[in-house]
């Protein structure tokens, strides 16, 4: 029997997860993140990106993020995402459309655009577009 500690993925509009983990990877302010039973407290921001939980049985699970915080306890790990989807109900379409308007925005010149928002924007639409990319390697 793998060790496991117990993981908590939510959003502001749902619990995405519950349950005993063998492992989680996330994409935090400074790289990815892997927390395994028994990490040290830790408290950071992530980014928008993949959250990869292997499940007690082995199994993966992907979550895409599109920010929020991680907050890792002895027998605790809680993921606050702005927003979190199961990867496999993300649209890749959708993400390309979202990525494209981004790109779109940036290369304007025009001074009513907020380029913080656009580069945002993009930002989580890359980020969506990876998760997909990593759901369909595994």
């Amino acid at each position: 029997m793998a060790f496991t500690v117990h993981c908590d993925i939510v959003s502001a509009e749902q619990e995405i997860f519950s349950g005993s983990v063998e492992s989680l990877v996330a994409a935090g302010s400074f790289g990815d993140l892997g927390i395994m039973p028994g990490h040290a407290p830790l408290l950071t921001s992530l980014q928008p990106g993949p959250v990869r939980v292997v499940k007690e049985n082995g199994e993966e699970e992907l979550i895409f993020v599109s920010g929020g915080f991680l907050e890792v306890q002895p027998r605790k790990i809680t993921v606050l995402a702005d927003t979190a989807v199961r990867a496999h109900d993300l649209d890749e379409a959708e993400a390309l459309e979202a990525k494209k308007h981004a790109q779109d925005l940036l290369e304007q010149q025009q001074a009513d655009i907020d380029y913080g928002r656009a580069t945002a924007e993009l930002a989580e639409a890359v980020a969506r577009l990876r998760t997909i990319e990593q759901l369909r390697a595994k």
